[in-house]
C-alpha cells in the first residue's frame, strides 16, 4: 500500500486444513464490499511447515515463521502452554515488523472481512485495537481489548510499546497477550513514551462477544468468545451465509441480522476479573506487496 501498510495474519496446520478457518477467511475478502483488492496486501505468516505449504497453494504472499523445537501445528486450545507460546511469539514477531518500518493491520484468521476497515481507523492513533466489549468511547481505558485485530503505525512509540508488552509476559506469567494488555494499559510507561491508544467501535469491528448489529456498517466480525475449532467453523459458516443473504437482499430492505453465535456460546469463556499480583525478517515484506 502507498502508506507502507500491510495486513498480517498467522496460521497453523489446524486452521490451514482444507475447508477450515483459512478458506473461510479468504472467502470473506472475496465476497466483501471492496475487500478483494486487499488480498494483494495480505501476508500470511505460517507457524509450521504444513501451514506454509497450504498457504502457498491458496495465496500469493506467504512467510514461514517456524520456531525450532516448538510444534504449533495442532489446534492450540485457549490458555494451554502451546497457546501461550503461540501468542507471545506473535507479539515478538509484530514488533520486528514495526522495526522494519511497516504499519500493519494484524487480524486473526477467524475474523471475517466484509468491508474495507481503513476508512474507520483513527487518523491520529499509534495503536488501535478491537474490543470484546466497547464502552462507546474510543479512548476509554476501561474498554476490553481483543488482541485478534489491531492497526499499528510504525514509529518509536509503537516499537517501544511492543517491547514493553512482550517483556511484561515475564511480569505476569501464565497470562496471554490480551490479558497482559489489560493489565498494562494503565501503566505509566504508555504515557511516558507518548503512545496514542484508541479502541475500535464494535459497531464496525464486531464479534461474537459483542456483534455488529448493523450489517450496513459492519467491517469485520470475529469468532471470539468461542471455544474449540469445530464451534468456530460451524458459526463462521453461518456468518458467511448471513452476509451473502444480506448482499442479495433488495436495496433499502431491512436486514434480518446475524443468526450467530450458536455453538459459540458467550459463556464458553469467562473473563477473569481478579487481577493477579505481579511476580518479583526484512526480505519477506520487501517488494512482495502490491503498491496499489
Amino acid at each position: 500500500m502507498q502508506d507502507n501498510s500491510v495486513i498480517l495474519t498467522t496460521l497453523n496446520e489446524a486452521w490451514a486444513a482444507p475447508n477450515s478457518v483459512f478458506d473461510l477467511f479468504l472467502e470473506s475478502f472475496r465476497i466483501g464490499e471492496r475487500t478483494r483488492h486487499l488480498l494483494n496486501h495480505l501476508v500470511v505468516v505460517a507457524l509450521d511447515r504444513k501451514a506454509f505449504s497450504r498457504c502457498l497453494a491458496a495465496h500469493s504472499h506467504c512467510f514461514a515463521l517456524v520456531t525450532e523445537g516448538v510444534d504449533f501445528s495442532s489446534e492450540a486450545y485457549f490458555m494451554t502452554p502451546d497457546y501461550l507460546k503461540m501468542m507471545w511469539r506473535r507479539i515478538d514477531f509484530l514488533r520486528s515488523v514495526l522495526e522494519m518500518g511497516y504499519n500493519f493491520v494484524f487480524t486473526d484468521a477467524d475474523i471475517m472481512w466484509f468491508r474495507d476497515p481503513f476508512p474507520h481507523f483513527h487518523p491520529d492513533a499509534d495503536f488501535q485495537i478491537a474490543c470484546d466489549h466497547f464502552s462507546g468511547i474510543s479512548d476509554d481505558i476501561e474498554n476490553k481489548p481483543n488482541g485478534g485485530f489491531n492497526f499499528v503505525r510504525s514509529n518509536n512509540r509503537s516499537i517501544e510499546f511492543y517491547k514493553f508488552w512482550y517483556s511484561s509476559h515475564e511480569t505476569y506469567p501464565g497470562l496471554h497477550d490480551q490479558d497482559v494488555l489489560n493489565r498494562i494499559k494503565n501503566n505509566s510507561f504508555i504515557t511516558e513514551v507518548g503512545l496514542k491508544l484508541r479502541f475500535l467501535d464494535t459497531n464496525y469491528f464486531g464479534g461474537f462477544c459483542e456483534p455488529s448489529e448493523d450489517l450496513n456498517r459492519v467491517c469485520t466480525m470475529h469468532a471470539n468468545c468461542c471455544f474449540g475449532l469445530q464451534s468456530k467453523l460451524h458459526d463462521l459458516r453461518i456468518l458467511l451465509e448471513d452476509w451473502k443473504k444480506f448482499l442479495s437482499s433488495p436495496p433499502n430492505s431491512i436486514a434480518s441480522g446475524w443468526r450467530v453465535p450458536q455453538n459459540c456460546s458467550l459463556d464458553s469463556l469467562q473473563m477473569d476479573l481478579q487481577l493477579p499480583e505481579p511476580t518479583t525478517t526484512d526480505n519477506f515484506l520487501n517488494g512482495e506487496i502490491s503498491k496499489n
